[in-house]
């Protein structure tokens, strides 16, 4: 596996540091709700085969809760259970009661910890800020999951999306111990940009033969193996393959190949 570098802290920091993750997870939460708050908890998910909107909502407190106790406990190593007393309601349409009730044990967490704190974490970044960013979105996708399974098109800021791809992109290479297939995804030296249609940012991935990452060191107007452009809604949406790779909303160049090959196991 490759070394894996921060993003480039002159192209990206400023987004990033415009987004309070902490109070965004609540703001997140509280949209997600509202979604929810007279659905049919039986739904279908497309973007997550297999569950329902009570699936969704219970999975989605879940992580607000454990990723909770993580902080409280400012753990310092991989954790041995994710066993959390959820206080689950006995009845579906409490869900989203308990969903709100989830943000406000998270906020709860977050106020009782430094974010510069150094803590284990599965990915890049080693301090308690990681939770709060990985937790904002987890909340996010499944939102517009919520969203979708109801016939509704979500609607993404343009700032977070920016973040949530970075986020994604950054910790990618660390996540092959639960999305396994991250582990293909190896090349030839072959390079993909994604490059948003409503700004100016890109990010350019690298796929060697020992595993790939960020590259930092690619100019982002360099010529490209494949590159894919839309907004950045639409490819924070796509890397988390809740758009398909050749939706119309997105502009694909280059090798189909190496595009498909990066959609089939990147997604998690």
């Amino acid at each position: 596996m490759l070394t894996m570098k921060p993003s480039d802290p002159t192209h990206h920091a400023p987004v990033a540091s415009r987004i309070d993750h902490r109070a965004a997870v609540a703001e997140e939460t509280a949209r997600f709700v509202a979604v929810i708050k007279d659905a049919d908890m039986g739904t279908a998910v497309p973007g997550c085969p297999g569950w329902t909107l009570a699936d969704l909502v219970k999975h989605a407190g879940s992580v607000q809760r454990w990723f909770s106790v993580l902080l409280r406990a400012r753990i310092q190593e991989p954790p041995r259970t994710r066993e959390v007393d959820l206080r689950l309601p006995d009845h579906e349409d409490g869900y989203a009661d308990w969903l709100a009730e989830s943000a406000t044990v998270a906020a709860d967490a977050f106020a009782a910890t430094d974010p510069d704190l150094p803590m284990w974490a599965w990915g890049a970044d080693q301090h308690a800020r990681f939770w709060a960013r990985r937790m904002l979105f987890e909340t996010l996708v499944h939102r517009a999951d919520a969203e979708l399974a109801l016939g509704h098109r979500p609607a993404v800021d343009r700032a977070a999306a920016v973040d949530g791809i970075d986020e994604f992109l950054v910790n990618l290479p660390f996540a092959a111990f639960f999305a396994p297939k991250v582990a293909n995804l190896r090349g030839p030296d072959r390079t993909i940009r994604f490059h948003t249609t409503d700004g100016d940012d890109a990010w350019v991935i690298r796929l060697r033969p020992d595993g790939f990452g960020l590259d930092t060191t690619h100019p982002t107007e360099a010529a490209a193996d494949a590159t894919v452009r839309g907004t950045a809604a639409d490819l924070l949406l796509l890397l988390y393959g809740r758009v398909p790779h050749d939706a119309e909303a997105l502009t694909r160049e280059g090798d189909e190949e190496l595009l498909s090959h990066w959609s089939a196991n990147s997604s998690f």
